[in-house]
């Protein structure tokens, strides 16, 4: 039971060596340890998540785990830290550097929040995420930062228009496959990231409605 828990976190985990940053060898119990936090955090009970990961000083992922916990605890100043300790080993976190970016807008250091989101951009050009982060940020800064806004959102309804299509891709071979329940599911999906009034929208919808009435 041990080796299935740890080979799924495997399996989740990303890889540790980024730049001149090497990682330590993770140890079974911190595994096991991580895998037990996920589960924790995905049922909202971000206390018990903090405490567990309480001793956790070099493990990315656990950080980026207790960071986004005390974000959410409404402990802003302990999730900085960690974001930024967590970035301080894998420099590339994404997740990290989403947070931290996210935490300092609300500390009204937008200039700061604003360059992390452009290197984010810069390396991942369409990332929903970071797009509509800065977004947000741009609308902060009132009319001068409208127009920058506006282009970010469009960049991330485009993305969003090519993650539907994943959904849309995956959708036909459930349904070749026999299994409609699991083809309407992603072209809901596929929807949920779609303006309402698109010719692509109304073509899932169109393909949504076929499915039904072949079953």
């Amino acid at each position: 039971m041990k080796q299935k828990v740890i080979f799924q976190v495997l399996m989740i985990l990303p890889v540790f060596m980024m730049g001149s940053c090497a990682a330590r060898k993770v140890d079974e119990d911190t595994l096991l340890l991580y895998a037990r936090s996920q589960a924790v955090y995905g049922e909202g009970r971000f206390e018990e998540l903090i405490s567990l990961l309480s001793g956790e000083r070099s493990f990315p992922p656990a950080l980026v785990l207790r960071g986004k916990a005390e974000y959410f605890s409404g402990d802003s100043k302990a999730a900085e830290g960690t974001f930024r300790r967590a970035l301080l080993i894998r420099p590339s976190s994404v997740e990290a550097s989403l947070y931290l970016a996210r935490l300092l807008r609300e500390k009204d250091e937008p200039e700061k929040a604003e360059g992390i989101i452009k290197t984010l951009l810069e390396d991942d050009p369409v990332n929903i995420r970071a797009l509509r982060l800065g977004a947000e940020i741009y609308r902060g800064k009132g009319p001068a930062g409208e127009g920058t806004a506006a282009a970010l959102l469009d960049r991330a309804v485009e993305a969003s228009a090519e993650t539907a299509l994943v959904f849309v891709d995956r959708a036909r071979f459930r349904w070749i496959e026999g299994n409609g329940e699991g083809a309407l599911q992603d072209l809901r999906s596929a929807k949920s990231l779609l303006p309402w009034d698109t010719p692509l929208f109304r073509s899932i919808e169109n393909l949504e409605s076929a499915i039904r009435e072949a079953r």
